[in-house]
Order: structure tokens, then C-alpha cells, then sequence
């Protein structure tokens, strides 16, 4: 994919932007950035979530929100980005998508244009907008992981997303060879386990695409994420003192810590090659 002048997002003002993505779907990273945006709302951060699925969103629908209006209504000029904006939990702000919508899978040149517009007038008074980019690697998802300041890549431990989550890693190192991206492992049992799972990552990144990955930790697994999801409640509020919570916690603290840029702030890997592991669970190829 080609970036030109006139299409696609420009670096966004004032808030620090987070693309939250994953190679594969169904990894709980829809999930993720509902739970971290909450949690960062504690630490008192101003926080909005956009939902670019811009064909199937669905974090109104995990937050159990009904919005009337979505990204459609702002893309053809109809309603303003505020008057599409609606309230979750503990004060996040939620510009939602619109679901079943194929006209909004591929932005033309004023589409990306009216939105640059649009978030050039809500950004500022953002500390933080996380991005729930759609699963893949289409034009869409590219163009936003490139105007973020940061990528947040999340994978689980099995062989597919690991394998999808060096592909994505792969395409981004080749459009943006610079761009700070971020590890975290949904699901793990325990740390052992996601450490496991960033360093086979990491280790294929560092010998095949020559740049190193930042770990941003993992999210323990918990049953009771399913009963809030069922819920639609994020976890952080339904159970606070459950395992997942802890880990949502300790990821919005990093994260709070971040700098815009990929030279300063978060880095939680030391800068040692990465130890070769005896245990190897999937295979990565150039």
C-alpha cells in the first residue's frame, strides 16, 4: 500500500494514540481496549475510544450502548463527531462504528479528510484515543497503525495468532520501519507463558526483520471475563479484584507512562538479545 498526501489519517493532536490490533481475530481485543480505556479513566486520564471496524464495530454492543448515530452519519456529513460521540463507563467516550455498513470497509480520499477534521477537534482535550482497529491487515487497519504514535499488538498463545501476529508485524515494519509496536499476550496462565510467546515473536522479529519488540505484559487468564462480556460490562467494573482486573490495571499504569514517540517512554525489555528458548510451541518464517 502506497500513503499519499491527500488519503488516509494524519498524526492525531494533542492525545497520545494507541492502534490496538491483532494479525487474527477472536483474540479478545475488542476486550482489551474497552478494559484499559476504563482503567485508565482511574488513573484520571481523559479517554476515548474509537471503534474503526468501520464495518463491524461492536463496542457499543460490549458496553451494551445503543448510540443513534455512528461513523456512517460523520463520513457522509451528516452529524459532527461530537453529536456521534456517546458516554461509557466511568466518563470514556466512545465514537462507535456502524455495523453491516460494506461502503465504510474502504474510506475514499474525503472520507479520511472529514475525519482528519473531526478528530483535529476533539483530540486535544484527549490525554488518551485508543484505536479498536478491525482484525487483519486491510487499507483501513494500515492506515491507521501508521498515523498512530504506537502499536499495540495483542496475540494469545495459539500457533495461529502467533503466526498472524508476525505477519502484521512483518507488513508494519515494511510500511513504517520506525513505528513503536507493543506486545501484549491475552489469556496467559501466567507470566512463564507470556513470556514465552513474546520471546518466539520477538526472536523471529529480531532475526528476520532486524527490530526489536516492546512487551507490554499480559492479561491473565480469567473465566470471569466471559460472564462480564456476557453482562456487557467491562471486567475492570463488574469484578475489580479479579485476576484479569489486576492485569488491566498494571497495563493501564504502563501505558500512562508512555511518551508519543517510539524513542522515549515505555520499553520493558532490557536491550540484550533475546535468550533462546529450549520450549518452542509454532514455528515463525521469513
Amino acid at each position: 500500500m502506497k500513503l499519499v498526501a491527500d488519503s488516509g489519517p494524519r498524526r492525531f493532536p494533542g492525545a497520545l494514540t494507541l492502534a490496538v490490533t491483532s494479525g487474527k481475530g477472536g483474540v479478545g481485543k475488542t476486550n482489551v481496549v474497552v478494559n484499559l480505556a476504563v482503567a485508565l479513566r482511574r488513573l484520571r486520564k481523559r479517554v476515548a475510544i474509537l471503534d474503526a471496524d468501520f464495518g463491524l464495530g461492536n463496542v457499543d454492543v460490549v458496553l451494551g450502548l445503543a448510540p443513534p448515530y455512528h461513523l456512517g452519519h460523520l463520513l457522509e456529513g451528516e452529524r459532527s463527531i461530537r453529536e456521534i460521540m456517546v458516554e461509557g463507563p466511568n466518563g470514556v467516550q466512545i465514537i462507535p462504528a456502524g455495523s453491516g455498513l460494506q461502503e465504510l470497509t474502504t474510506l475514499s480520499s474525503q472520507q479520511w479528510e472529514r475525519l482528519n477534521e473531526a478528530f483535529d477537534s476533539v483530540t486535544c482535550d484527549l490525554d488518551y484515543l485508543l484505536i479498536d482497529t478491525a482484525a487483519g491487515v486491510s487499507d483501513n487497519v494500515l492506515e491507521l497503525l501508521t498515523a498512530a504514535h504506537r502499536i499495540l499488538l495483542v496475540t494469545s498463545l495459539e500457533p495461529t495468532a502467533m503466526v498472524d501476529a508476525y505477519a502484521l508485524i512483518k507488513i508494519m515494519t515494511q510500511t513504517d520501519p520506525r513505528k513503536a509496536i507493543g506486545l501484549l499476550v491475552n489469556g496467559a496462565r501466567d507470566a512463564e507463558e507470556a513470556d514465552l510467546v513474546f520471546k518466539q515473536l520477538d526472536l523471529a522479529a529480531t532475526r528476520f526483520l532486524h527490530r526489536r519488540l516492546q512487551y507490554y505484559g499480559f492479561i491473565e487468564h480469567d473465566p470471569a471475563v466471559r460472564e462480564a462480556v456476557l453482562v456487557q460490562r467491562p471486567i475492570v467494573t463488574h469484578l475489580p479484584q479479579s485476576p484479569a482486573s489486576r492485569s488491566f490495571r498494571i497495563l493501564a499504569s504502563r501505558i500512562s507512562s508512555m511518551a508519543p514517540g517510539g524513542r522515549r517512554g515505555l520499553r520493558l525489555v532490557s536491550d540484550r538479545e533475546p535468550e533462546r528458548t529450549e520450549t518452542v510451541t509454532v514455528s515463525i518464517e521469513s
